[in-house]
């Protein structure tokens, strides 16, 4: 898939090329989307709100393991010393919390990643669009992105520009709650 991909993108190269009038020099942009989605301002604000919105749960999850892991230590140290009713009720709270603890977890980890991916797909169409608005701002004829090309000449990367801009506006932007507030 990845390569009929690639070879799509070079024959939509050649074909442009071609049809390009003989005096006219072809202008080739490269974009790394990988590091814009890792250096850009928006990248890094997407993570923070999620941090915050997330973090709160994640470390309450984290300490509820740890009550569930110290409660298994005791009752392994102290099973043998314990009747046979006392055993059996930390038997089955340490079930019973194991249980609500996963429940817990499992929601926690898809409301995450739904959320991250909503995020995500937002970051991603606000990146294309600063790509795009760089491009034409800087007239070129044709923009790829550099994981789906076989080969490049690095002058043509114009990812620090991109990336330039995108911090510019997020200067410029007013500051925002937290998505999902």
């Amino acid at each position: 898939m990845k390569r009929s991909l690639m070879l799509a993108g070079l024959g939509l190269l050649a074909a442009i090329a071609a049809v390009a009038p003989a005096h006219a020099e072809l202008k080739v942009g490269v974009v790394n989307f990988n590091r814009l989605m890792e250096e850009s301002p928006q990248a890094k604000a997407v993570s923070e709100a999620l941090n915050s919105e997330f973090g709160p749960r994640g470390k309450e999850l984290q300490a509820q393991q740890a009550a569930l892991k110290s409660k298994d230590e005791r009752l392994q140290k102290d099973g043998a010393t314990m009747s046979a009713d006392q055993r059996a009720k930390a038997e089955k709270e340490l079930r019973d919390g194991t249980r609500d603890f996963q429940q817990k977890a499992n929601d926690f980890q898809e409301e995450l990643n739904s959320r991250k991916n909503e995020e995500l797909s937002k970051l991603q169409r606000t990146l294309v669009g600063e790509a795009q608005a760089y491009a034409q701002g800087q007239k070129f004829d044709i923009v790829v992105e550099s994981g789906s090309t076989i080969f490049f000449n690095s002058a043509l990367d114009i990812t620090s520009g991109v990336l330039g801009a995108l911090q510019s506006r997020a200067a410029a932007a007013p500051k925002t709650p937290a998505p999902g507030k």
